[in-house]
């Protein structure tokens, strides 16, 4: 039995030793160009589903509405779009040089499959290492209402809504003119 326990602590000790020598011989990717690590997708993401699902408001204190939409695509517009961008739009190079590389929740299903509560919950927190910061300290919580609601509905916005976002896109991308 001694012995199992040494041979137990042993491989402890050099599973520790590796890990420190991994990161010390800089072989860790840390680049956000470098590949995921191996289960750090499915780590993180255990993670993460455990912690929203845990803190994430069941129910909205604001009723979706079209008003409550164009709210939520003017702070969009504003707050969002830099990273995950808008309708019809490329995307950004900050969206480019992120890592992971920030979802488009206009395009597709997005998040609208989330509820509007995890989205809340997102939008507020952020999510670590992912460069999703959180705008608990800059937007109101009508606003991170405002847009959870139109993200968590975007696949059945009005045509007008899904237009001035298409028609925001335009007047955002402006290219750059050096001399």
């Amino acid at each position: 039995m001694r012995l199992f326990l040494f041979g137990f602590v042993s491989a402890f000790a050099l599973i520790i030793v590796a890990g420190f020598a991994f990161i010390e011989l800089g072989l860790a990717p840390v680049a956000t160009s470098s590949p995921p690590l191996p289960f750090e997708k499915l780590i993180t993401g255990i993670a993460l589903d455990a912690r929203v699902s845990k803190e994430a408001p069941t129910t909205s204190p604001i009723q979706p509405s079209d008003d409550v939409y164009f709210a939520g695509a003017k702070v969009y517009e504003i707050n969002c779009a830099v990273c995950h961008g808008l309708p019809g739009q490329e995307q950004t190079p900050i969206a480019k040089g992120e890592f992971p590389k920030p979802p488009k929740l206009l395009v597709g299903k997005g998040v609208s499959d989330d509820p509007a509560g995890v989205t809340y919950w997102k939008v507020a927190n952020g999510i670590r290492l992912t460069g999703m910061p959180g705008f608990q300290a800059s937007l109101t919580s009508d606003q991170m209402w405002q847009v959870s609601l139109l993200l968590a509905n975007s696949d059945k916005l009005a045509p007008k809504v899904m237009s001035d976002l298409q028609g925001a896109s335009s007047q955002t991308a402006v290219p750059l003119k050096l001399p």
